[in-house]
């Protein structure tokens, strides 16, 4: 299981990013929401979309669920 974050900021598609927390892309604490620990992106970003309905998984971290 791995702690997961979702970025605050918009990205300029308009997607909020989720990211792993040993990701090199993970937003500084305070610009992150901290997800809970989840067996794979998938959960995470299902998480993620209770607060930022386009949520989106990294290319990088979480790359499953990375869409657009």
């Amino acid at each position: 299981m791995k702690k997961y974050y979702v970025n605050q900021n918009v990205q300029s598609n308009g997607d909020h990013e989720v990211h792993t927390e040993d990701c090199r892309y993970v937003p500084n604490v305070s610009n992150r929401k901290y997800l809970g620990e989840h067996s794979n992106c998938k959960s995470a970003v299902t998480e993620a979309k209770k607060t930022y309905s386009k949520s989106n998984g990294c290319e990088t971290c979480s790359n499953d669920c990375h869409t657009s």
